[in-house]
């Protein structure tokens, strides 16, 4: 793991040298490298009593039997990515400030409803099967934010989501994400962070390709663990909507 983020880190400062047009100056390693994201993966216990059969190959847990004309633009196998108030799982345990989990755990009772839902509805639209999709992504595709209050109260879902990873009734991949790395995510996939290097009396910036980069170091941790166990989003859920064909 720590190799893949000192490869990330490399990637983001050949981007930075190459951008600066200036070929006689090299690619140098700063303090403000993007550095390892801890995985934190903490999965919950499954009730003994779960379904185990008829099982999605996809995912590891029972699909939604209704079918509708629009859920050929869905993708059932998507991750929502968010940020939140930092905590700490335990004594001497790291920092944790940003969490994924499964698209369907919206869909969870305990999560307000029907806002979860309307949520999971926008987070499953013409998604690239595995796609890590950050709150920040949803808040640009709805007019930057102006068309949240026709979808839900993401801020009431996001605390429901948080307080159900607390309680182990889905699963989570839980992250401690440096500062920069956090602030990309935030923003939208268009805006840029600026961060001021005092070792080397400048402003670095990051934008677009950092923020891939970024993704794309969450997804390879993902695809590990997901290898060994499909993320659990809890039991109960409620049906999916649809829409209107």
């Amino acid at each position: 793991m720590a190799q893949l983020a000192d490869l990330v880190a490399q990637m983001l400062e050949r981007t930075r040298a190459a951008s600066t047009g200036d070929e006689a100056s090299q690619p140098r390693r700063t303090e403000s490298s993007l550095g390892p994201l801890p995985p934190g993966f903490e999965p919950a216990l499954r009730p003994t009593s779960s379904p185990t059969n008829d099982l999605s190959p996809l995912k590891g847990y029972p699909p939604m039997t209704q079918t509708q004309p629009g859920d050929a633009a869905r993708t059932a196998d998507v991750y929502l990515l968010f940020a939140h108030e930092p905590y700490y799982p335990g004594d001497g345990t790291q920092e944790i400030n940003t969490t994924l989990v499964a698209a369907d755990t919206l869909l969870h009772p305990r999560v307000q409803q029907p806002d979860g839902a309307r949520i999971h509805d926008r987070l499953t639209q013409q998604r690239q099967p595995g796609e890590i999709v950050p709150l920040s992504t949803l808040t640009y595709e709805l007019g930057g934010g102006a068309d949240w209050p026709a979808v839900g109260d993401w801020e009431k879902v996001i605390t429901d989501l948080v307080q159900l990873v607390h309680a182990g009734e889905c699963d989570a991949l839980s992250l401690g994400l440096p500062a920069i790395a956090r602030a990309l995510i935030t923003a939208g996939p268009q805006s840029h962070v600026r961060a001021f290097d005092a070792g080397a009396d400048e402003v670095l910036t990051y934008g677009p390709t950092e923020r891939a980069a970024v993704l794309a170091e969450i997804d390879a941790f993902l695809t590990c663990l997901v290898a060994e166990q499909n993320l659990w989003p809890g039991d109960g859920l409620l049906p999916r909507l649809f829409q209107q064909a």
